[in-house]
């Protein structure tokens, strides 16, 4: 193994150790050598991302990614200007990404997500179902596309695209998550729970899933079990009073509260 290999080598150690600052180091190092090195530009990129600092992952990223041409490189300079608030000039790189070939999923995956969470939901749909035609074993992309027809109140698209990727992998908890979601706006409240149940088992830690499983035990006149789910997530992730306090309030066998006080004050006591 040369030197430049075996620098890359330990750069990517340090960033699997989370050792930012030396994976930066490392992979810099690299580039000083071969300005062209796709996979030190990709150490480099992610660790200054994870140190919060999307502008000089730009500018690490922007020669590289001309130079090589390569979709994974473009898709992770679209991250980052996108971090840093180029979110026009991120979706033009994520177009440039996703014209390479053979294709490279992950680019129609963030270009398809970020059009959507933009407000453009045709395009993102279109976006995803060019990528599901080049990749259709790409079950990320089928997931993704079925919260974007979700997103455009087409659920019965929603469903097969979720039952689609459930077929294929049982327990892909995000395809539960979502299947879970269309039952329940659909009103199978018992279905929706059950798979929330299994998607909890699997991370326990999604405290919005608990939420939700906990809105369709309200649905269900489950009162108790409803309202301790609820609490529990809320007492999980405390970012999600606000959505906690209106799933008591949504259903028909939930609660409201008049002050937000008595609200929070609720949530905070002893689950069960």
């Amino acid at each position: 193994m040369n030197q430049t290999s075996q620098t890359l080598e330990q750069a990517m150690a340090a960033l699997r150790a989370q050792q930012l600052q030396e994976a930066e180091r490392l992979s810099a190092s690299v580039l000083l050598r071969d300005r062209g090195n796709a996979a030190a530009a990709q150490v480099l990129g992610t660790s200054l991302l994870l140190q919060s600092r999307p502008k000089d992952a730009v500018d690490a990223l922007q020669g590289v990614a001309r130079r090589s041409a390569d979709p994974a490189v473009e898709t992770l300079l679209a991250r980052s200007l996108a971090a840093a608030g180029r979110r026009d000039e991120a979706f033009d790189q994520l177009r440039r990404a996703t014209g390479r070939r053979p294709p490279y999923p992950l680019a129609f995956l963030e270009l398809g997500e970020g059009l959507g969470a933009a407000g453009r939901l045709d395009e993102g749909v279109a976006v995803l179902e060019a990528g599901l035609a080049l990749t259709p074993k790409a079950d990320g992309l089928r997931i993704a596309l079925g919260y974007l027809q979700l997103k455009r109140n087409d659920r019965s698209r929603a469903r097969r695209l979720f039952q689609e990727v459930r077929a294929a992998a049982p327990r892909r908890q995000d395809a539960m998550v979502g299947l879970a979601k269309v039952l329940a706006l659909d009103g199978e409240y018992a279905q929706a729970a059950d798979l929330y149940r299994r998607a909890l088992i699997l991370r326990p830690d999604d405290a919005g899933a608990r939420i939700s499983l906990g809105k369709c035990l309200l649905e269900m006149d489950e009162r108790d079990t409803g309202e301790a789910a609820i609490r529990a997530a809320s007492q999980q992730a405390a970012q999600l009073a606000g959505p906690a306090i209106s799933a008591l309030a949504a259903t028909a066998h939930g609660r409201f509260f008049l002050r937000p006080s008595a609200a929070l004050t609720f949530l905070r006591a002893e689950a069960g």
